[in-house]
């Protein structure tokens, strides 16, 4: 009941208080950016704690997991203005899926010759 009271009040916030929109937005971006940091931070710290095994890959397996990364982030960066369209909805899923093998194939790779 208190998680419910929480939400309620929280909820009638935004909806009576002039800008409350604004500083829901506000709260929501501050998250956002928060989240987006924590996930940072642990690549940070994967890459730091398993540095040699990144470059045990060899070149070729580095570069389609880094650029497979990196697809990923500019895929998701770009969400918002792809998924307007059927077109672009079905650019977007072509990356991420593309990528998300990519990253898969190279975790084969890995296991394989660990």
């Amino acid at each position: 009941m208190r998680n419910i009271a929480i939400v309620l009040v929280l909820g009638a916030g935004v909806y009576f208080i002039p800008g409350g929109g604004d500083a829901a937005a506000l709260v929501g971006a501050i998250f956002s950016t928060a989240i987006l940091a924590a996930f940072v931070m642990l690549a940070a710290r994967l890459y730091r704690a398993r540095r040699m095994d990144f470059i045990g890959l060899g070149d070729k397996w580095r570069a389609i997991l880094y650029g497979a990364l990196g697809a990923i982030v500019l895929a998701m960066a770009a969400r918002s203005r792809l998924i307007v369209t059927g077109a672009g909805t079905l650019l977007w899923l072509a990356v991420v899926a593309g990528s998300a093998y990519a990253v898969y194939r190279v975790w084969r790779h890995y296991r394989e010759y660990a």
